[in-house]
């Protein structure tokens, strides 16, 4: 008996150290493992943040009006993507709140407007907004109406002209490069038809609200147009008898600007934003696209 009992006690005892024994090795065995899986995800995790890390690209947010403003600053997004910006465009339909919202630093630039508005809007709003950079011009242009060409304009022909100071100025310089007139010594914006001094072929200058000329084409000879409101009488630039020399006073004078707020003319995003904007990519899009309605500066 006693026999026996040692047996089974040495039996039980051996049991004992053989599922400790097991459990042991389990323990030992899983502890690596489970401290190569959250090292491996530590890695991993921290090689996910390296990667992320150069694609964080700071925001440049610009105001624009829809067309062609927002348009080209579309064309623009993958240039400004190469130099680390990430470009916000917000649209806007009037001439006002994209000023605005420039002054209150709720936009870093804005895009839709030429130098003579933007300083007016200064002068007018106590703004201090300046231009940063010239991009484009919308060049006037002079349509057929009942003459097919400027050459074969009859003697006392009627030509349509703006009746506003600023665009009948330009109406009237763009008729001078083509020798249809000749104004004053020294003509510049501020002419008005009363500093003709030559007009051979007696041309009777019909002074019309710009927005409606492309209505009255028909009944007059010629037309002289602004390129806004031709593009949107569906008049083809490409087909005007004559459109604005992009060295011109009028188009170095109303080239459209990426305005900003006084002293961030050379802010490192505003330096990109103009860069990107004047691009060869650009470029190439702004004249495949409007052919000749849309004239980059640069």
């Amino acid at each position: 008996m006693k026999k026996t009992m040692g047996i089974l006690t040495a039996a039980v005892f051996a049991a004992a150290l053989t599922a400790c024994g097991g459990n042991s090795a389990e323990s030992t065995t899983a502890a690596p493992t489970t401290t190569a899986a959250a090292e491996s995800e530590k890695k991993t995790e921290a090689s996910a943040e390296t990667t992320a890390a150069p694609a964080e690209m700071q925001k440049i947010v610009v105001g624009a009006s829809p067309a062609p403003h927002a348009e080209i600053l579309r064309a623009a997004k993958d240039v400004l993507a190469q130099k680390g910006y990430e470009l916000e465009i917000l649209e806007y339909v009037d001439y006002i709140q994209p000023n605005l919202a420039l002054e209150s630093a709720d936009l870093d630039a804005n895009y839709f407007q030429h130098l003579p508005y933007l300083e007016s809007f200064n002068e007018e709003n106590g703004t201090k907004l300046v231009s940063a950079a010239s991009i484009h011009y919308e060049p006037f242009g002079i349509y057929a109406g009942k003459a097919s060409s400027l050459d074969g304009l009859a003697d006392g022909a009627t030509v349509a002209v703006p009746n506003d100071t600023s665009n009948e100025a330009r109406a009237l310089l763009l008729l001078e490069a083509q020798g249809l007139i000749k104004l004053k010594d020294g003509a510049d914006l501020t002419v008005t038809k009363n500093d003709i001094v030559e007009n051979p072929k007696n041309l009777n200058l019909y002074e019309v609200e710009a927005a409606q000329i492309p209505r009255v084409v028909e009944d007059v000879d010629i037309a002289v147009i602004n390129g806004n409101y031709a593009i949107e009488a569906g008049f083809k630039v490409s087909e005007a008898l004559a459109v604005e020399d992009s060295e011109s006073i009028a188009a170095t004078t109303y080239g459209n600007v990426i305005a900003v707020r006084e002293g961030h003319e050379n802010d490192e995003n505003i330096v990109a934003l103009v860069e990107a904007l004047t691009s060869d990519e650009v470029k190439a899009y702004i004249e495949s696209t409007y052919e000749g309605a849309v004239v980059p500066l640069f």
